[in-house]
This record gives structure tokens, C-alpha cells and sequence, in this order.
């Protein structure tokens, strides 16, 4: 899978968590709503009761915060190789 498969992914994923929270549904409904939905490519419970906090907290931002470090395009199946 690519890296933009994987963002597009967890986007879709944060999406859900704040409609969730919108509806009054609580971290454990959207976790396991998450869980049906895409299986074992859900995020972690961690990642989901984090977001579900940041939400219902008023972030309104559904998009990843930056961070330092490598980026993830660094590990490409043609870089792999190359190690």
C-alpha cells in the first residue's frame, strides 16, 4: 500500500471520529464502529480515543499534526531496495 492509500485512509477514518462525536456517540461506539468498517486497517483504540478526545475537546482540524523527523516517503519499495 501506498503512503497517500494509508493518509487517505486515516483521513477518512478522523472524519468519522468527528461525526461520531457530533452525534453523541461515545469513543467505545466510534472505536468499534471504526473496527467494522475497515477491519484490520481501523486505527488503534489509542489513536481513536485520542482523536475522539481532541473533537470533543472543540479541534476542529482533521488533519494530522506535524511532526519532525523522516518523512514517510522516505520508505518507498524502490528505496528498500536499494538497502
Amino acid at each position: 500500500m501506498c503512503v497517500t492509500e494509508l493518509e487517505e485512509r486515516n483521513f477518512e477514518q478522523r472524519c468519522a471520529i468527528k461525526f461520531c462525536v457530533k452525534l453523541g456517540e461515545t469513543s467505545i461506539e466510534a472505536f468499534s464502529k471504526l473496527k467494522q468498517a475497515y477491519g484490520e486497517h481501523a486505527l488503534s483504540r489509542s489513536q481513536v480515543f485520542k482523536w475522539y478526545k481532541a473533537f470533543s475537546e472543540g479541534c476542529e482540524s482533521i488533519k494530522d499534526e506535524l511532526r519532525s523527523g523522516r518523512s514517510s516517503t522516505s520508505k518507498t519499495d524502490n528505496n528498500v531496495e536499494k538497502v
